[in-house]
């Protein structure tokens, strides 16, 4: 049987990205230093967008009416706002199978691709973009950065995003259009269900709630 490493889940209703990507720069030191286990973090942001390095390099930024911040995770642009689940995996990623980023992106997509399945949703992976897609629409982004092979950053999961506003902006280089959320799918998903689902298919990433 596979030795499933424990997990502390955190969960906020709502908190700005600042707070949290400082939550995130604290536990990542303290998982590198083994005084935490592995950490998932559930939240929603007030509306910004954060802007990746490979955005910035290109020039590709948003339109000035929305809030925006550069970060240091892989990915372009990314939306952030009320009705987008936020997943933060605060995780050590060095067993065996796992001292691979494209590997560990597989490995979350496939969690989220589970967890969708769940929810009788048909997720899946695309060429023109990693990510979980749904109908020809980028549902899921994922973004990440490591320090030591423990991550910070994670996903973010379109359920029910306020019309028009994800679907604005050139989503980490993708038309506008591409990217959109369950809810325009047809879908009538809420933030309880994914956590629920996500929670139920963690075991693909071999992990296991403390």
């Amino acid at each position: 049987m596979i030795n499933m490493r424990k997990v502390n889940i955190l969960t906020f209703p709502r908190e700005k990205h600042e707070k949290i990507d400082s939550l995130m720069r604290e536990l990542q030191i303290r998982r590198i230093n083994e005084e935490i286990l592995d950490t998932l973090i559930f939240v929603e942001h007030p509306e910004i967008v954060t802007i990746g390095p490979k955005a910035k390099k290109e020039n590709i930024l948003p339109p000035k009416e929305f809030k925006s911040k550069f970060v240091d995770r892989g990915g372009g642009i990314t939306w952030h706002g009320p009705g987008q689940l936020i997943v933060y995996p605060i995780f050590k990623w060095d067993l065996k199978d796992e001292v691979n980023t494209q590997l560990i992106i597989k490995k979350l997509e496939q969690w989220v691709i589970s967890a969708f399945r769940d929810l009788n949703i048909i997720g899946d992976v695309d060429e023109r973009m990693r990510g979980v897609w749904v109908g020809g629409n980028k549902i899921v982004s994922i973004g990440l950065s490591f320090l030591k092979w423990v991550s910070r950053h994670g996903l973010s999961i379109n359920y029910d995003t306020p019309e028009g506003r994800v679907e604005l902006l050139q989503g980490c280089g993708l038309d506008s259009g591409i990217t959109s959320s369950l809810s325009a799918r047809g879908y009538n998903i809420t933030r309880i269900d994914l956590e629920r689902s996500l929670l139920n298919s963690i075991y693909i990433l071999g992990r296991e709630i403390d």
